[in-house]
């Protein structure tokens, strides 16, 4: 199969897998529009083969305006993914915590996705 249509097979879940993360970092409490939110189409893919399987997985990447990686999807030969993306902002309502990112993780029947949050130092 080719990039192309790796791409397009995975572009529905791919698609709830970017709004799940925007669910969570909008469930941050950020104001509306301070954030860059992941979308799937703007990724960059590429194939990389699975060491173990032989097979090969779906990775896309996002950059900012630099060129700058703030982020992966990978989607993995098995039908699981993990995707993250970056925050990388003090917590808007939590003082002593900084928002590392947003992860997501799980199949096309289960998206699981959670906040990376570190404790501020003192």
């Amino acid at each position: 199969m080719e990039l192309n249509e790796h791409i397009q097979t995975k572009r529905e879940l791919g698609a709830s897998i970017c709004a799940r993360l925007g669910h969570e970092i909008d469930r941050l409490g950020f104001a509306a529009d301070s954030l860059s939110y992941p979308l799937f189409d703007a990724a960059c893919f590429k194939l990389v083969k699975d060491p173990y399987t032989g097979e090969h997985n779906l990775t896309g990447y996002w950059h900012d305006q630099r060129q700058r990686r703030i982020g992966s999807l990978q989607f993995n030969s098995d039908g699981t993914f993990y995707a993250e993306y970056d925050v990388v902002r003090p917590h808007p309502a939590k003082p002593k915590w900084f928002i590392e990112g947003v992860t997501a993780w799980g199949n096309a029947d289960r998206i699981t996705a959670e906040a990376k949050l570190l404790l501020m130092p003192e």
